[in-house]
């Protein structure tokens, strides 16, 4: 979309070129980064302290534009057009800005007159909104909207008055040629911008789905919900909510629902395996017979495309024969937002003590393999795995009334509601204290595989204390994050307190 390049078809209400509204972060920012020439600079704008509360801004200076995505969704909520010299803009096969515009760059670029935009292109219009200056600047803003686009025309403020016919106004020499254009789902701009970023988004979040058939995509997941005792219930954006019991659900099972995976990679590295230990270890992992607070591999294999050691890359289409797969691998599901452990069958962890489920029985020995845990991707910006997966939301569902936990809540609030959940299942508050020692993982070293696990210290108890690092520090480039386990459950936590992994068992 850089300048000179063919012209990009504006969709109001939709989209821009092959950029639609409703898609997610992960797939646009995959898309803009997979063609360097036509997009060469990419600023991505977030909060350092509440990243998933908080928009996130895709700005590319240069082609003009700039994308404003929701914080806990990351779905695309708002296209603005900044610089109508750099992308050449058409709307049914009308220049959106007229022809004959200066081939040189200018420091304050031009957009179309309000005459070309209300005459030629989308026609009488209800009154639309004047913005005041907000310094001593001698212009404010009038806002121009139809369904789905709007234009923002600097107006003399000194020529403003509610009485005035607002087309003679802009049609004035008050007025000057737009400077941004904002393209976004709703009827008008007033009407929209206070629920722009809540609103239930029209289009889904692959920008590829919304041109094809439904049929040949897999209907995409809006959230997991985790009940405990090794079950999870995935809402889906079309389809009916879908079931998975880890133990149970076959490799198969996932396939049919969610196609094939976009990657399988074996899995052989164990170096985690020795925080397993039992006896007289001190950092021994079961709190209290039967209540499965083993922890997990957390090397999801999943970060990239790599292969090493540890892990082997096998290709998607051996899934049609089951015998093909090793005994155990990782599903990758990148446009998903998630990973499916792919293994002999194993007792899942506990029901939450106040859900009313039982506790999983468990599992004969058998050579089918199944899922035995799902790894849900935060995708937050600033962690270290940013953008391999889009964002996965999830909710844990601690009662049977539905409250519970979200993948927006801070790590401060589940862990105090998770100690509370499981406080009854300690010995002693000792055996407490040891097993809610965070354990630091390391992403970031340049000479260790990216889906290798290292840890830095092995548990450190002082970080445990009081409240967590704001979103000021840092760990000096290493993409450290820390550990917590809970029962059946592994959370992989910022500096910021953000769950950027959660791992179900």
């Amino acid at each position: 979309m850089t300048a000179r390049t063919a012209p990009v078809q504006t969709f109001p209400g939709k989209g821009l070129g092959n950029i639609t509204l409703g898609a997610s972060l992960h797939n646009v920012l995959t898309r803009v980064k997979s063609h360097p020439q036509t997009y060469p600079a990419i600023d991505l704008a977030y909060s350092s302290s509440d990243p998933l509360r908080k928009p996130v801004v895709l700005h590319l200076p240069s082609n003009g534009l700039r994308l404003r995505f929701d914080g806990p969704d990351q779905r695309l909520r708002l296209i603005e057009v900044l610089d109508f010299s750099k992308v050449d803009l058409v709307y049914k096969n009308q220049d959106v800005l007229k022809s004959g515009k200066s081939a040189e760059p200018t420091t304050s670029p031009q957009g179309p007159s309000f005459r070309h935009v209300y005459n030629r292109l989308f026609g009488p219009s209800y009154p639309g909104e004047y913005v005041p200056p907000a310094d001593q600047s001698p212009f404010g803003t009038y806002v121009l909207s139809y369904p789905g686009i709007a234009f923002s025309f600097p107006l003399q403020h000194s020529a403003w008055s509610e009485h005035c016919d607002f087309v003679a106004l802009l049609s004035s020499s008050a007025a000057l040629s737009a400077t941004s254009m904002a393209i976004f789902q709703g009827s008008s701009w007033p009407e929209t911008r206070a629920k722009l970023f809540t609103q239930q988004p029209q289009y889904p979040r692959s920008s590829a789905v919304v041109s094809k058939a439904r049929d040949s995509f897999a209907d995409e997941i809006e959230e997991f919900h985790i009940l405990g005792a090794g079950k999870l219930e995935v809402t889906r954006r079309t389809s009916a909510p879908l079931q998975i019991n880890l133990g149970e659900t076959t490799p198969q099972d996932l396939i049919a629902e969610f196609g094939p995976p976009d990657a399988i990679y074996r899995k052989n590295d164990r170096r985690i395996s020795i925080h397993r230990a039992a006896g007289g270890d001190p950092l021994h992992l079961s709190p209290s017979p039967g209540r499965g607070m083993d922890i997990p591999d957390t090397d999801h294999s999943s970060n990239n495309s790599v292969t090493d050691d540890s892990d082997e890359e096998i290709s998607p289409s051996s899934v049609s024969d089951p015998a093909s797969l090793p005994s155990e691998c990782f599903f990758n599901y990148f446009h998903h937002g998630f990973d499916a452990f792919i293994s002999h069958p194993t007792t899942p962890g506990p029901a939450f003590p106040t859900s009313g489920l039982a506790d999983p029985s468990p599992q004969p020995s058998t050579s089918q393999l199944t899922v035995t845990k799902i790894i849900l991707h935060g995708n937050v910006p600033g962690s270290y795995p940013f953008n391999r997966h889009r964002r996965s939301r999830w909710a844990i569902h601690l009662d049977q009334s539905g409250n519970g936990l979200t993948s927006e809540s801070p790590y401060d609030e589940i862990s105090s509601q998770l100690r509370g959940v499981w406080k009854g299942a300690y010995g002693n508050a000792d055996e407490e204290r040891a097993m809610q020692r965070p354990m630091v993982l390391n992403r970031g070293w340049g000479d260790s595989p990216e889906n290798s696990v290292e840890f830095l210290g092995g548990w450190e108890e002082t970080t445990s204390k009081g409240p967590r690092a704001g979103g000021d520090s840092h760990d000096g480039g290493l993409g450290n994050t820390e550990l917590f386990g809970f029962p059946g459950l592994l959370f992989e936590v910022l500096k910021n307190g953000a769950v950027s992994c959660l791992t179900v068992y």
